[in-house]
């Protein structure tokens, strides 16, 4: 019986009512029979004075009048309702078993968990694979700091923010036919002219922005084709400049040229630094139950999201559970070395502030022998799960086997949307939330 409290069976309000209204009956009968309310004695001599006393003609006695007739009133919408809510399901065969499971299943949907995830590249749109598949709305804030590629020729030649991560998360949230995700996804080989090496996708974001006039609206519009399930919003209206401080003190700028650049990273920047964040993406982290920074390139795809003040400073102050996901291979040029807590102590030292999440994301899975023999020849190596100095740095681990089956040492959708969840399903006791939707 206590599914009955599950929301939108749209009784417990009903009842609610009913309370309510014999509350509010109830002091009104005092107010006119006791003007004086004198609670404790005007209770039991209620039928009494109903019997003897005549209605005082008073401020508490208007007052008490008003307030029978709003009990009244409470009380009449609270039966009817109530009998309406047993009849539309009811039949005189009907068992009260069977009344409660007809109930049930004709409630209102259930408000969906609102989660964001920050990010850009593959590692954004694999965790959107996975979590688009549960009851949770789902808002991706994506980078906009490539300069490289389809992207960085569009970027240049119309003076927008670049396309490509964001169309990645556009495709991966998509609803549409698998033909039209190969058409957005189709580059166009060499000997193609001018749209030698573009992504048709990357071209009719261009497009749909020339038309719009405005790149977010661009975004909007295209999502709508593609049927995605959520949204999908840039960091910010304008593309931004990396600039890195390498270890040997040269400052390298440009995404593509950062990465390309042989030595450690000591510190990332952008330009301008004072860029404002997009309104919307500001809006969706306040108003986020889960926000998940990654997986992803920590240099180029995370930092650049929080390195817009506005947008750092949104993720700090909200309410939300926060998680951050550690790459399963270290980068070259980027994080040569580096363990799971060294990805997030980068990641704060940039912040200059605490740490605003709560639980890391780890994988404990190794890559078969085969497949770290491959990546070692990019240098690439396993990140190793040091999990004690990730709690030293106020994160609590988040752990499971989350590689893909494939030749790839990468995250599985799946299995990393579910571990994201399991948590969160824990922490708010949601089990329902791990139910898969169609």
């Amino acid at each position: 019986m206590y599914r009955i409290l599950l929301p939108g069976i749209r009784l417990k309000r009903w009842v609610l009512v009913n309370l309510a209204g014999m509350v509010v009956f109830a002091c009104g009968i005092i107010l006119l029979l006791d003007p004086q309310i004198n609670l404790p004695a005007a209770l039991w001599r209620v039928w009494a004075h109903l019997a003897q006393r005549p209605m005082p003609v008073s401020l508490p006695s208007i007052a008490g009048l008003a307030c029978v007739l709003v009990g009244l009133t409470l009380v009449s919408i609270g039966t009817r309702r109530l009998i309406r809510a047993f009849t539309q399901v009811a039949n005189p065969a009907t068992t009260g078993k069977e009344i409660l499971q007809r109930m049930l299943e004709e409630r209102s949907p259930m408000p969906k968990l609102r989660v964001v995830g920050i990010g850009g590249g593959t590692g954004l749109s694999t965790l959107l694979r996975g979590l688009k598949n549960y009851p949770v709305d789902l808002t991706a804030i994506v980078t906009v700091s490539d300069d490289g590629g389809s992207s960085g020729r569009l970027r240049t030649d119309f003076d927008m923010p670049p396309p490509g991560d964001i169309r990645s998360c556009l495709v991966a949230l998509a609803d549409a036919e698998p033909l039209m995700e190969r058409l957005f996804q189709h580059r166009f080989q060499p000997k193609s002219g001018d749209i030698d090496g573009h992504t048709l996708g990357n071209l009719i974001i261009a497009g749909m922005r020339d038309i719009t006039g405005d790149f977010e609206r661009a975004v909007q519009e295209v999502s709508r084709v593609l049927a995605v399930r959520g949204r999908v919003l840039p960091s910010a209206n304008r593309a931004l400049v990396l600039k890195a401080t390498m270890a040997d003190g040269q400052v390298i700028e440009g995404e593509t040229a950062i990465v390309a650049h042989e030595g450690a990273i000591t510190s990332i920047s952008i330009d301008p630094p004072d860029v404002p964040a997009l309104p919307e993406a500001l809006q969706a982290i306040r108003e986020a139950d889960v926000i998940i920074l990654g997986p992803g390139s920590v240099y180029s795809s995370l930092l650049p999201n929080l390195l817009i003040p506005e947008m750092a400073a949104a993720v700090a102050s909200a309410k939300a559970l926060k998680f951050f996901v550690c790459n399963v291979m270290t980068q070259p040029g980027e994080t040569d070395h580096f363990s799971a807590s060294r990805h997030l102590a980068v990641v704060l030292d940039h912040l200059h502030s605490a740490n605003p999440f709560q639980y890391m994301v780890v994988n404990l899975q190794t890559p078969t022998p085969d497949i770290l023999s491959v990546y070692a020849d990019k240098g690439q190596l396993f990140v190793q799960p040091d999990l004690t100095q990730i709690r030293a740095l106020g994160a609590t681990p988040v752990t499971g086997t989350l590689l893909a089956e494939a030749h790839l040492a990468r995250h599985d959708p799946d299995k990393l949307a579910n571990c994201i969840l399991q948590k969160v399903a824990e922490e708010i006791d949601w089990p329902e939330l791990l139910q898969k939707q169609e």
